[in-house]
Parts: C-alpha cells; structure tokens; sequence
C-alpha cells in the first residue's frame, strides 16, 4: 500500500519529466535524422544533417565564436567572482549592503542587463567612451566592430553572474577553517602567501564546481547575443545556442537544428568530461 501511495505522489512530476524533457530529447533525436522543415513531412535522410553539418564552414566559424566567447569569459569570470568574495568577506560595518549591490546583477533580467549595456556601449553617446574620452581614448564601436562584439558581450556576462559564483566562493571560503592561517601567519607568511598556499588549494573543489557550471553556462550564452548584437556585425557574435534557435525559427530546418543541438550537447559532454580528468591533478581532496 505504501509503495502504492509513494506512486501516487511520484506520477505528476514522472508525467511532467516524459512530456517535457524525455519526450522532446527523443523527438529531437529522431528528428535530426530527417530532414524537416516547418510546413513538411519529415523525411528520412540518416546521418545527412550531420555530416552537411561538419562540412560547413560557418558552422566551425560558428564553434570558434562559442568557444573564443567562454575563453574570455569563464577565467575572467571567476576571477572577479573570487575577488569580490575575498572583498566582501571582510566583517566590517555595512558589509552586507555590498553584498547586495554584487548580488544584485544576478536577480535582474538579463533581457532588461542587455539593453542597459547596449546603451552604455553605444559609440556616440554611451557612458563608457564617453568616460574614456575624459582619459582622451577614443572609444571602439563596441557592438558594431567585429573585434570587439565578442569581448563586449561577455564583460556584460561577468557584470550579470558574477555576484552569483561570488556567494559560492564565500561559502567556500567560510569552510576554510581559520587555524591553518594562523599557523602560516605565525611562520611568517605574508597575506599573498597565505593566499596562494593555503586559500587557494584549500577552496579548489570549491574552484573546480564553480568552473564546471560558468564552462556549461558560457557554451548556452544566448539572450546576450539575441539582444545586443543580433548575431552580428555579421557573424562575429554567432554562437551556438543563438545558431541554433537560428536555424530551427529563422530558417525553419528543425532536423539541422536537432542535429545541430546534439552536436552541441556532445561538445558540452567532451568539455565536462576533460574538466573532471584534469581535477585530479589540481583539486585538494580534504
């Protein structure tokens, strides 16, 4: 009877999980077998979308703007995270407030983010070369320079997630217990040195956690680029994600697209899967 009961309770969300995640990875599988498009009958062409797919030059421009974008942006973003951590974690008067300042980034919307720093980096009247004039700089055209779209967008993801790894490096640092800096402090360590031979080795699951979910995060980067910059100038911000929603609701070739997500999710796999033989050699186990 109990284990009756227990069903009962389990069914919604069983129901929930097939119709919404099991359901449409499967669809998606079969589908990036076929070729389909949005008013057509999806027809059987075996490993076609595939193989068109590794044959396009776009498609490897494509993986080289995904993978350039999460080379900028996930060691920058951990460290800043790690810094302001380290800032915050400091127990003075009005600390708090600080922390809600960093934090608050995370909790906006990242549509609403988009086109504030859209704003701000606007080539004729944006805050940030106007702020670089007074240093006597001229500023680049941010969004429509294909040098710097890319970097654009992601000094914009650090200011949105940052504040989110921050809370999980001053978790992290509140576990580090406070003995092992006092018997460095009483050998004579100075502060970096503690820092560098205690803090760091001691907060490294904590480190390798943080990089594994900012490296999965960074490869699904899309409101960014769907807002800000459209893709462009050119192809220059086409990432994976954006390519594609591109290629499933602009183009409507729903088996490229499914193909083209599977690939993506393999990519994602390999990624992980290189993060965690690496960890051995750089991560403390305590």
């Amino acid at each position: 009877m109990r284990s009756r009961s227990a069903l009962w309770y389990i069914l919604p969300i069983f129901i929930g999980l097939s119709v919404f995640t099991v359901g449409p990875v499967v669809a998606s599988l079969i589908l990036s077998f076929t070729h389909y498009g949005i008013s057509e009958t999806p027809t059987f062409i075996g490993t076609a979308n595939y193989v068109e797919l590794l044959r396009s030059s776009l498609f490897w421009q494509v993986l080289g703007n995904t993978l350039y974008y999460v080379l900028l942006y996930v060691p920058a973003s951990i460290v800043v995270s790690l810094a302001l951590a380290l800032l915050i974690e400091k127990k003075i008067r009005g600390i708090a407030i600080f922390r809600t300042i960093y934090f608050l980034p995370v909790v906006t919307s990242m549509v609403a983010g988009a086109i504030i720093w859209s704003w701000l980096y606007n080539s004729d009247i944006g805050l940030l070369n106007y702020i670089l004039s007074l240093l006597g700089i001229t500023g680049p055209k941010w969004l429509q320079d294909p040098h710097w779209a890319l970097p654009a967008i992601a000094i914009m993801s650090i200011w949105k997630n940052a504040g989110y790894n921050m809370m999980i490096f001053l978790a992290g640092l509140s576990t580090i217990p406070k003995d092992y800096h006092e018997a460095a402090r009483l050998d004579g360590a100075r502060s970096w040195y503690r820092f560098l031979y205690v803090t760091l080795p001691l907060l490294s699951p904590v480190t390798f956690f943080v990089l594994a979910v900012t490296t999965i995060g960074a490869f699904q980067v899309f409101e960014q680029t769907f807002v800000m910059t459209n893709g462009g100038p050119g192809t220059s911000t086409l990432t994976l994600s954006y390519y594609i929603w591109q290629t499933a609701f602009k183009f409507f070739d729903l088996g490229s697209a499914s193909a083209l997500g599977y690939l993506f999710f393999v990519l994602i796999v390999i990624v992980t899967a290189l993060q965690f033989l690496i960890r051995r050699k750089w991560v403390v186990q305590q």
